[in-house]
């Protein structure tokens, strides 16, 4: 294996928990706080939330690491058997469904929704409370198991394939 795949990988390892522990936060205590909230604070949060995820970090990093798990995958295909590539490629695919596809498919639709909700009503504090912060923060945690699911696999799967090298005597 090549330093940079090598390092890819590793780097992996690390942005697949930090994508896990930002799921994380909110399924433990954001979204729970956010429901608290009196009157519209919670949802008006939210949409700020929402609106600022686009242009910081996490964003690049989330969607970055749904690049890298293609390459992963591929790579893991093409080039390694056994245990370790079959651990390495599940890592990238559950990440690929479980982490980028659930936002996709259900995530981001509720936050387009949540959107274009009006703050003054009570219609949208019903929304919020009965049906928002339930399914998104169920969908949310299977992100969180599968961020971290594929950082386990793919730690496991590297320290396999270094493990089953051949050793220069």
């Amino acid at each position: 294996m090549s330093p940079v795949i090598f390092f890819l990988f590793q780097f992996a390892i690390v942005a697949y928990a930090l994508v896990a522990g930002v799921f994380l936060a909110f399924s433990d205590f954001i979204m729970r706080s956010l429901a608290l909230a009196s009157g519209s604070g919670g949802v008006e949060a939210m949409q700020a939330i929402n609106r600022e995820v686009f242009r910081w970090v996490f964003m690049a990093l989330f969607l970055g690491m749904a690049a890298i798990s293609l390459v992963m995958a591929g790579y893991a295909w093409i080039n390694l058997s056994g245990p370790s590539g079959l651990l390495i490629l599940s890592a990238a695919v559950v990440y690929l469904i479980g982490c980028f596809g659930v936002t996709i498919m259900f995530n981001l639709p509720m936050n387009e929704a949540l959107a274009g909700k009006d703050l003054s009503t009570e219609v949208t504090r019903d929304y919020w409370l009965q049906t928002y912060v339930p399914r998104w923060t169920f969908w949310n945690t299977v992100r969180t198991v599968a961020s971290t699911v594929s950082a386990a696999l793919l730690l496991v799967g590297l320290i396999w394939l270094t493990q089953t090298q051949v050793q220069p005597a």
